[in-house]
């Protein structure tokens, strides 16, 4: 470098010295600028999302005590239906402002609370929440706003995957709820043993609690809870079901009752459980009509896993008894993905084709045994054998063994000689075995409609329509019992209908004394 341009870039470095120093301001990155301010938005949007929420709580704390306060079971039973879209709006932020606002400033429960929230990184700036009145907040808190609360906390630690921490906060709320004894606190009860059972199933320690559910079941029953009768019995038959314990999941069945009044929900599951335990007995009649029922009874618009589950185990029952699922179902875009083996195996066994049954088993055994329908769907394979059996029956007159052997894929005739008679004994064709010279012979079709069939099967229908009917008149909504109060009370009708007399009486004094 020459000494001209030394000086020259001196002179530089002095100007900008000079321009900083008079206040002269650089201009800042416009990209960085953005980030901040899209920043600086999305926590303005959160504060107010958590604010709404606030609110939420707010009215739902105010539906409880109404409920309380009446003694009626529809407050609470929309406080608990919003719990589904309450769930996703929880966040730390959210619990711990409500927790705060509830409590009083020296509580052990709130303290108890706090301790699986995390502490805010950043000063809170937004304004202070109020959910009681300076008098009331340092009175007792309501019971069941308290479990309320628990439940919530309890939802949150779940949904961000800490189990551990969410069967010691159960733990808790089972404590908790022991200590009290009011009928307000039944439905909340049924909803704390649900994701009581289920922190303890995420953990792996499902077997554990037993004995605890058995001994709540017996309370629940003892004091007419028939929402946590109903919740209890659906997570016993499921810890059953989970290990397979299909004997001692009949006997609890058996020996207990399953309340009328549950709400459509445990209704379904419970109808799902006894179709699976049916359909591990071999009583598949009576397993598909339970299906049926839980589908009819599963929500419309939400709950598509469990309506999967259903389906799955329906298609495998169906198949079973000798009927094909309706295609439409398969076509239905939450099941299409999810039923797909399930349609390789309709149509195996609606063709008969045994390739294309062990096929399908071989592809997706992994899945069905995750599923739970492994076992049942190896029993198809007689029913493949049987179809293909019907189909060849219907289609030959006269047919040998080793071409049924052929079509069949076995590996001998003497196996097609023994599959085609116990096809004949089980009434599945109607045909005959020449087994000096080898052949299979069909016998002419009898009109259906002379026998019997017909008869039978519109008195399974109207059976059907008609418990469809008693299902549905048991499930209508009927007003409170605060309507009542709008009535007249049978002294009130007599003190008025003796006012009418003596009015009708006097009106017809005027019209005699009138001239």
């Amino acid at each position: 470098m020459t000494f001209t341009e030394d000086m020259a870039s001196k002179i530089v470095k002095e100007e900008e010295m000079m321009d900083t120093s008079n206040g002269d301001v650089v201009p800042d990155d416009p990209k960085k600028d953005s980030e901040e301010s899209e920043k600086e938005k999305k926590q303005k949007q959160a504060l107010e999302k958590d604010a709404v929420t606030l609110e939420d709580f707010k009215e739902h704390v105010k539906q409880i005590e109404k409920a309380v306060s009446t003694k009626e079971k529809n407050y609470l039973t929309r406080v608990l239906r919003a719990l589904t879209s309450t769930r996703r709006k929880l966040n730390h932020r959210v619990l711990r402002k409500f927790i705060v606002a509830f409590f009083p400033a020296v509580s052990p429960t709130k303290d108890l609370l706090l301790e699986y929230l995390d502490e805010p990184m950043e000063p809170d700036t937004s304004p202070v929440f109020k959910l009681r009145s300076a008098k009331t907040v340092n009175g007792p808190a309501t019971p069941e706003i308290e479990v309320y609360i628990h439940l919530l906390v309890l939802i949150h630690l779940l949904d961000t995957k800490r189990n551990t921490d969410a069967v010691k906060c159960s733990d808790q709320m089972m404590l908790k709820l022991d200590t009290v004894n009011r009928r307000t606190l039944d439905q909340l009860s049924a909803k704390a043993y649900y994701f009581h059972g289920r922190a303890y199933e995420l953990t792996g320690q499902e077997v554990s609690i037993r004995s605890f559910l058995h001994a709540k079941l017996r309370t629940a029953t003892l004091r007419h809870n028939d929402e946590g009768q109903a919740t209890i019995l659906n997570l016993l038959l499921r810890n059953y079901l989970l290990h397979n314990l299909y004997d001692q999941a009949d006997k609890l069945v058996a020996k207990s009752s399953f309340p009328e009044s549950a709400s459509n929900n445990e209704w379904a599951r419970f109808l799902y459980y006894m179709g699976r335990i049916k359909a591990i007995q071999l009583e598949y009649s009576e397993s598909n009509k339970n299906l049926l029922q839980a589908v009819r009874k599963a929500p419309q618009h939400s709950a598509v896993g469990f309506k999967q589950a259903v389906h799955k185990l329906a298609i495998t029952v169906q198949l079973l008894i000798g009927e094909l699922p309706d295609r439409a179902l398969f076509r239905q875009k939450p099941y299409r993905k999810a039923l797909f083996p399930y349609l390789q195996l309709t149509q195996a066994v609606r063709t008969g084709n045994l390739s294309l049954f062990n096929q399908t088993l071989e592809t997706f055994s992994s899945k069905f045994q995750s599923e739970g329908t492994y076992t049942l769907i190896i029993r198809l394979h007689h029913n493949v054998i049987k179809t293909g059996v019907r189909m060849i029956s219907l289609s030959y007159s006269r047919i040998s063994l080793v071409d049924v052997a052929k079509k069949l894929e076995l590996d001998s005739p003497e196996d097609a000689e023994f599959i085609v008679a116990k096809a004949i004994r089980d009434g599945v064709i109607e045909a005959s075995i020449d087994h000096e010279k080898g052949y299979v012979k069909s016998k002419e079709k009898v009109d259906v409609y002379s026998t019997r069939e017909p008869t039978a099967a519109f008195h399974q229908r109207i059976t059907f329509c008609l418990d469809i009917h008693n299902q549905s008149i048991k499930a209508m909504r009927f007003p409170p019992k605060s309507y009542n109060k709008d009535l007249e009370s049978a002294e009130e009708r007599k003190e008025r209908e003796q006012q009418d007399l003596e009015l009708a009486k006097e009106m017809a004094e005027d019209d005699e004394d009138f001239p």
